[in-house]
């Protein structure tokens, strides 16, 4: 029986005009004080969402009405991750620094199609953020207004515009008594700030991590579509993960009976959520590469390249062998070690250890583009960078710099 060990997160109440409870705001924390080092955006969504969904029942962490607004950049929007949510019990609570790119504008559409409430963080009132949400306050229910970084009328002014557009306003960062009285006469729905209630800490038990090669042989079967029978018998062996499932299914499914078997949770959740459960458990546990969130990225950017150039009936492929060839940068490790224990492929096995086969000339391709872009982006930015951290970099890459002629 693996041993539990303790993880946090913090939520902040928000209340409407009637002082009652809307909602609560849910919080990245590493330690039962606050934050001890905060990770990138998507680990610590991630974080929030594993332990909000995993870690603890829903209907205790919220109540049994309760909803959750989670914070959300570009790159969670795009990941996938929220698929797993209910879009009855959690808000799509936008970062103000997010990137509103055609694949972000499209994602944020799909999910308000689907019945997904969507808020905006931290609106400063500004014409630079007005420009910038523009876009999508059609999608948007709720507008969380910055009253402190906001100039007063401006703020006054930029609420009256926005509520006539059918969307309920949230005065932010209230800190007194004086300030809630006023922006409640001002006319705003719904407040939240330290005055109203200070972040709670939240602490539960969490069993210790499955180990990268789990997840990888997981996703293996998954994508593989291995029998039903083959993947319960690999999680029945791992006592954390297939606690962590049954946790998942329990606090999140709304089933009549409690999910008590593999079978059931594979039947239940159905494959592609499984799959995104393990990524989403991948990229926020497994890996402590600081770097995570950009590995990511190239990763994904890598193998929409490679399915896109693979014939028809080689696309997953293609799209799994550009997923797994960053797996070594994420773990900091070489490539074999990923793959010893698997038995992959053989096509995709012979681009990640020997570069050869059917997938070479694409992945050259995407891995060409990529460092045109990192040369052009290192050209751009040459006369910011110091001198002494190219030369650390070019001893670390093992290119041989001739410092007499420096």
């Amino acid at each position: 029986m693996p041993l539990l060990n303790t993880v946090y997160l913090a939520k902040q109440k928000i209340f409407n005009r009637q002082g009652k409870l809307f909602a609560y705001e849910l919080l990245f924390r590493d330690h039962a004080h606050g934050i001890k080092a905060f990770p990138t955006n998507i680990r610590a969504t991630s974080q929030v969402l594993l332990n909000t969904l995993t870690n603890i029942h829903l209907n205790e962490l919220l109540g049994v009405e309760g909803i959750a607004f989670i914070n959300l950049d570009e790159h969670a929007l795009t990941s996938g991750i929220i698929d797993l949510l209910d879009k009855d019990r959690f808000v799509l609570e936008i970062l103000e620094t997010t990137d509103l790119n055609e694949k972000v504008l499209s994602k944020i559409m799909q999910y308000h199609k689907r019945g997904f409430k969507i808020a905006i963080d931290d609106f400063d009132c500004s014409a630079e953020m007005i420009k910038k949400f523009t876009p999508i306050l059609k999608y948007v229910h709720i507008v969380k207004m910055d009253v402190l970084a906001a100039e007063q009328d401006n703020l006054k002014n930029v609420m009256t515009r926005i509520k006539k557009l059918g969307i309920r306003v949230l005065a932010e960062k209230i800190e007194t008594d004086a300030e809630y009285k006023y922006y409640k006469d001002m006319g705003f729905d719904l407040f939240q700030g330290y005055h109203l209630h200070k972040p709670e800490i939240v602490e539960m038990d969490r069993y210790k991590d499955a180990t990268q090669i789990i997840l990888l042989h997981l996703i293996k079967l998954i994508r593989n579509d291995g029998q039903t029978t083959e993947i319960e018998s690999f999680i029945k062996q791992r006592a954390d993960l297939s606690y962590k499932l049954v946790k998942f299914i329990n606090n999140h499914g709304k089933f009549d009976t409690q999910v008590e078997s593999i079978t059931q949770i594979i039947t239940l959740m159905g494959r592609d959520k499984l799959l995104r459960w393990l990524l989403l458990y991948l990229y926020a546990e497994v890996s402590d590469n600081p770097i995570s969130e950009t590995i990511m990225n190239v990763a994904i950017r890598r193998a929409e390249s490679m399915e896109e150039a693979a014939h028809h009936s080689d696309k997953d492929k293609a799209y799994l062998a550009g997923m797994f060839s960053m797996l070594g940068a994420l773990f900091e490790t070489d490539i074999k070690n990923v793959l010893k224990d698997i038995n992959m492929d053989k096509d995709i096995t012979d681009l990640l250890l020997s570069k050869k086969g059917k997938f070479l000339s694409s992945f050259n391709k995407a891995e060409h583009s990529e460092r045109e872009y990192l040369k052009r982006l290192f050209c751009n930015n040459f006369e910011k960078i110091d001198t002494t951290l190219i030369l650390y970099a070019l001893e670390l890459s093992h290119i041989h710099v001739d410092k007499d002629a420096l």
